[in-house]
């Protein structure tokens, strides 16, 4: 019996001390790359406070064919929240604000849906999820890029969405929210979000190469192209740069860099021993704010879900995991925290495959947690595959059905569904016939321009000019009592649509003939 207990000790310990090896995170990353078409990956592991692994494999650019390195520098997406809302800590570690301020204190012209929730809104809302808004709604005003629309202007128009729940009862992910709270911040501050989280944290953490927008990097020679798949073959898609993304998605930094913000992080807001943000409001940020249903998250046992401010708080077989994911036209990255035992995980990415940094990082992460060997990339591989041939069923109905149309030579009377047309918040679109063709396009948006199919019905559908979208889109006509069209919906085709094209949160009317 001694013999069996020492012997289940001796593998208790090799598990949990067995950590992946270098050589074994080459070929995990190698084969990742190939299985989801990813381009370019950079891979950081800290561990007790020290950056163990540091790497770039594959091509920043499938054109110019350089080289991934640990200093090359990602669009790293939505993990900008956490600076947002680090931003905001030291603010309150200051006097300056407090968390449940109301933000119509410094931003008189906020608005949402209704009064209540407009006097009772506060900055920790601003960074929670729970607004009552829907999934991305608004999102159309910051996506895709090549729009003139500005921070002032998402204060002003998010008054015009409507709400899907009850304010602070349902998580719903947003962005425009965040774009608010780097309102705030100027507005507290007197400095734009990037110089403020530039100069007091990004510098006093050295991350040196970093910037907190695309607009502000110095140097140009080390950094990722986004990559899309379009057609069955991969394309470098024209990069995001508009600055008014920035609180929510705008930084870039490289592997290098980001370790010392996850060290700073699990340091509870101290660097060099310096205190830059107070422990108590780290651990604020940490905080679950925003209650998520649990659901079983295959090979895990996870006890919870929720949000913090800025961070998805969530633990793996009951070990406590801080950590945010982004996505950008053709970029996707993930940071990871698991605190107590001071491990940090960076998986940057120039394709948009989310599959793929999570492939990386929960093999990364079950190899220090000392958890059973699980093989990600065959389970998530079906996974994609299940997914895209459900997303393939539906869009290639659709276009079937349309092809079936203009092969029989339906005709359509294009003159009752030309005009001008105006969402309150996403302004006015035009329909217009060229050539025999009916087509869309945006007035503030305008790579939002596509030719318009008639499908069934009064049921259109847009194909986009810009493919790499993936965004084609249902049109959905109403003919008053004249048959003339004066009103219309939309919502994407695919479920697989990144949802911040919210075509369905969009209602227009007629303005003009």
């Amino acid at each position: 019996m001694k013999h069996k207990l020492l012997l289940a000790l001796l593998l208790t310990t090799f598990s949990i001390n067995a950590q992946i090896t270098e050589k074994e995170v080459d070929v995990l990353v190698e084969n990742t790359m190939k299985a989801f078409n990813v381009p370019g990956i950079a891979v950081g592991i800290i561990k007790d406070g020290k950056l163990v692994l540091a790497k770039g494999y594959g091509v920043s650019n499938i054109n110019t064919k350089q080289k991934v390195d640990a200093n090359t520098l990602f669009g790293i997406a939505s993990n900008s929240k956490a600076f947002t809302a680090n931003a905001l800590a030291i603010l309150v570690d200051e006097g300056k604000i407090n968390w449940d301020d109301k933000v119509i204190k410094y931003l008189p012209d906020f608005k949402m849906y209704n009064d209540y929730v407009t006097n009772e809104f506060t900055i920790r809302d601003l960074l929670t999820h729970k607004s009552g808004l829907g999934l991305g709604a608004g999102d159309l005003m910051i996506w895709p890029d090549g729009h003139d629309f500005t921070p002032k202007d998402i204060v002003k128009n998010i008054q015009y969405l409507k709400p899907v729940s009850g304010f602070r009862t349902k998580y719903d992910y947003d962005n425009l929210l965040y774009v608010i709270a780097g309102e705030v911040i100027e507005k507290v501050s007197g400095k734009s979000w990037c110089d403020f989280v530039e100069e007091r944290i990004m510098k006093p953490i050295r991350m040196k190469n970093s910037a907190a927008s695309w607009n502000r990097l110095k140097d140009t020679t080390n950094v990722i192209v986004p990559h899309v798949p379009t057609n069955g073959k991969l394309e470098v898609i024209k990069r995001y740069t508009n600055p008014i993304f920035d609180a929510a998605a705008g930084l870039y930094a490289s592997v290098n860099d980001i370790s010392q913000w996850l060290n700073f992080q699990m340091n509870k807001g101290n660097f060099d021993g310096k205190q830059l943000i107070s422990e108590k409001q780290i651990m604020e940020t940490w905080s679950s704010q925003t209650i998520l249903p649990n659901r079983k998250s295959h090979p895990y046992t996870t006890n919870f879900r929720s949000y913090g401010l800025g961070w998805q708080l969530t633990d793996i077989n009951g070990h406590l995991q801080v950590s945010h994911t982004g996505g950008l036209d053709g970029i996707v990255t993930q940071t990871i925290m698991f605190p107590n035992e001071k491990l940090g995980i960076i998986v940057l990415t120039n394709q948009q495959s989310g599959a793929a940094f999570t492939v990386i990082s929960n093999t990364i992460k079950d190899s220090y947690l000392g958890l059973a060997k699980f093989d990600h990339l065959a389970n998530l591989t079906q996974d994609r595959k299940q997914a895209e041939d459900n997303a393939d069923k539906i869009t290639d109905e659709v276009w079937a059905q349309v092809d079936k149309n203009i092969k029989a030579k339906t005709k359509i009377d294009f003159k009752k569904y030309i005009g001008t047309f105006k969402d309150n918040w996403f302004g006015e679109v035009s329909i217009y016939e060229k050539k025999g063709k009916l087509y869309f396009t945006s007035k503030r948006s305008p790579r939002l321009t596509g030719e318009i199919f008639f499908y069934k019905d009064q049921n259109f559908v847009v194909k986009w000019n810009i493919r790499s979208f993936h965004a084609d889109s249902h049109i959905f006509f109403d003919l008053d009592t004249n048959g003339n069209v004066n009103h219309f919906k939309m919502k994407a085709i695919s479920p697989l649509t990144d949802f911040s094209y919210d075509f369905h949160d969009l209602d227009f009317n007629r303005v003009q003939k």
